[in-house]
């Protein structure tokens, strides 16, 4: 499997691409943000993309938001913007995680290999294939989540991971703590807000699917939950 190395900081690039070969992946390099959309558009075994946000040409965001027209390939942001907001805004624009400069590259490898064990569907076999809950099927092993009209919902493989964890433990309470550790499956650090903004793409698209139907419910103070109706 290849990894996109997107970063105008050719030192960077050239660290992560000794420790992604370490781990047995083939790095692939680009500098700015159209040199990453081409190299995406050129290499379609790209299994996951690092990016940084700052860069020129195009940034990060935009990337972000262009590749996400189309895809659900896993995205995870290398920055130097290190404010809640800064994390908050990656996030909303469609990254699946957010990791700030400096960085310790073990962390990084360790969020990517998190994150591609999600995008290939590892999910716990103890459950069912297949989950019904209000008006969505979801399948445990496509990834798919359909309504019952039968229109399929594009979720990132993290979405889907919180939406078959909460579906296939109805009333069960999860705190956002809960969640990061399930599905990113990494200790929880400052998971709340990453949580948080997950929850609230997963809501609206379930919602735009369903005429507003809402599956996810908020327990204020303590976490999420899916009724068992």
């Amino acid at each position: 499997m290849k990894i996109l190395v997107v970063d105008d900081d050719k030192e960077i690039v050239q660290l992560l691409e000794i420790y992604i070969r370490n781990e047995g992946y083939e790095p692939v390099a680009a500098y700015n943000g159209k040199e990453a959309l081409t190299k995406l558009n050129t290499n379609p075994d790209i299994g996951l993309v690092i990016l940084d946000l700052m860069m020129p040409e195009m940034d990060g965001m935009e990337v972000i938001k262009q590749v996400r027209k189309d895809s659900d390939i896993p995205i995870l942001v290398l920055s130097a913007k290190t404010t809640d907001m800064d994390k908050i805004q990656g996030l909303i624009s469609g990254a699946d995680d957010y990791v700030t400069k400096p960085f310790n590259p073990l962390e990084v490898m360790a969020r990517v290999k998190s994150l591609l064990r999600r995008s290939q569907g590892e999910v716990t076999n103890d459950q069912p294939d297949v989950l019904n809950v209000g008006p969505l099927i979801i399948n445990k092993d496509s990834h798919e989540v359909k309504t019952i009209k039968g229109d399929t919902i594009q979720l990132t493989a993290l979405e889907f991971g919180i939406l078959y964890l909460l579906a296939s433990h109805p009333n069960r309470v999860f705190s956002a703590d809960d969640i990061f550790e399930r599905v990113w499956q990494q200790e929880s650090v400052v998971s709340a807000k990453t949580v948080m903004v997950h929850v609230s793409h997963l809501r609206d698209k379930i919602e735009e699917a369903t005429n507003g139907e809402k599956v996810i419910q908020t327990v204020w103070g303590v976490g999420y939950k899916i009724e068992n109706h």
